[in-house]
């Protein structure tokens, strides 16, 4: 494989990590950033490879070397969470996970002599604490979130309780988890070492993935530990009570992660206090309402993670908590924090719609963002049927605004084809 050169592998990684829906704007701290996390040869592999999932014999294939010598070196990538791989019909598959929800937290998600952690948390808090580019495209960039917030349960009341639908639970995803991981929180991990630490002291093992995302985390590199269903409960119940807010994948079918969110230290919350009231992720179908009981002690307003609470003069004259619904992501902490029990949760008048799963909610989000290509076509050559099925599958499931978006950018009769027959069958 050491024939492999380029001029500069940094700026070929940089350019095949923006083959994602999600991308990572070119900046020098993103080059110091990857210069950490990939050695020069790891970075010129790493390039050459699909975005879509791939096996050790497709890998050698490209690098023109032998399987075994390609699953060597996968593994190692593994160890070092800058790939994920998987199981699809007893064959090992490879692929590398995004940004974010991705190899940026994986580096961080728990305690590593292999890097320069405060150096390379120092840069995290430049490139997404102070420069803007990577936070304005991650979660302003497209309609679609990458993530949606969870309504913290015990702030519900009975009668709510009922109309709680199960992907809204965080409960349910943890009851219905294959295999679940816990890991450091990334966020506080990388503010603590940059020397700026949780203001609530908020624990950092709360870091919650699912499924193959777990295994294989805890599998390559011990970057989560595999845990069962009841520990995983108790780490919802210690993020409760310390007043965080639960932000997963924007998916209702077997989301990868679910992090417990300080306010002071999450990219997401910043990005909302920062960014207010534009939402950088998906709202619970709830919204706090205030009871004449308030009597304006302002600890709502205090736990509040996005700073959508305020106390105001009422019409009665006496102060009394208002909430900013346009910033209110409704996830129940001010709930927890009444002492009068006078904040109730109500459901929202128009209901947040969630993608089915995370094929669907990169479809979305790669026809808002104009990139829709990207998943049918990979590096110049046709994705296999089964990769483009699933994407054209979403497609045809589509409002009809959303399926003419992904018409235009596709620009293929195949598509334009199976729209125009999905129209006649409407009519």
């Amino acid at each position: 494989m050491g024939h492999i050169t380029s001029k500069n592998a940094y700026k070929n990684l940089e350019e095949r990590i923006n083959w994602f829906t999600q991308g990572a704007p070119p900046s020098d701290s993103l080059y110091k950033i990857l210069q950490i996390l990939y050695t020069e040869t790891e970075a010129k592999w790493v390039a050459l490879l699909p975005v879509r999932p791939f096996t050790a014999k497709k890998a050698a294939k490209i690098w023109n070397t032998s399987e075994g010598e390609a699953e060597i070196f996968l593994e190692h990538l593994c160890e070092k969470a800058l790939l994920v791989d998987s199981f699809y019909k007893g064959v090992r598959q490879f692929v590398m996970p995004p940004p974010m929800a991705g190899f940026i937290e994986f580096a961080l998600m728990r305690t590593r002599g292999d890097i320069d952690q405060k150096y390379l948390s120092e840069l995290y808090f430049q490139y997404m604490n102070v420069e803007e580019d990577f936070v304005k495209d991650l979660f302003f960039a497209a309609e679609t979130h990458l993530g949606r917030v969870y309504v913290q349960e015990p702030s519900l009341t009975n009668e709510n309780t009922i109309h709680i639908l199960d992907y809204e639970r965080a409960s349910h995803i943890i009851e219905e988890a294959t295999h679940i991981g816990l890991g450091t929180c990334y966020c506080r991990h990388k503010m603590l070492h940059a020397g700026h630490p949780c203001e609530i002291n908020a624990p950092l093992d709360v870091c919650l993935t699912f499924g193959n995302v777990a295994r294989s985390l805890a599998e390559n590199g011990q970057h989560a530990r595999l845990i069962d269903k009841k520990e995983a409960m108790d780490v919802l119940e210690r993020s409760y009570a310390a007043n965080l807010v639960q932000i997963g994948e924007n998916v209702r079918e077997s989301p990868a992660f679910i992090c417990n969110c300080c306010g002071c230290c999450c990219e997401a919350l910043q990005a909302a206090r920062k960014f207010s009231p534009m939402q950088p992720v998906a709202t619970t179908n709830y919204i706090p309402a205030i009871s004449k009981g308030c009597v304006g002690c302002g600890k709502c307003e205090k736990v509040c993670p996005v700073l959508a609470i305020s106390m105001q003069n009422s019409k009665e004259g006496k102060v009394a908590a208002q909430v900013d619904h346009k910033v209110c992501l409704g996830c129940g902490v001010c709930v927890r924090s009444c002492p009068k029990d006078a904040i109730e949760l109500v459901r929202r008048e128009v209901q947040v719609i969630t993608p089915v799963n995370s094929t669907h909610r990169f479809v979305l989000q790669a026809i808002e963002k104009g990139t829709l290509q990207n998943l049918i076509f990979d590096n110049q050559a046709f994705a296999n049927h089964r990769a483009m099925a699933a994407v054209l599958g979403v497609i045809l499931k589509l409002p009809p605004l959303k399926q003419m978006m992904a018409s235009k950018q596709f620009k293929s009769i195949y598509l334009d084809k199976l729209l125009s027959n999905k129209r006649a069958e409407r009519l």
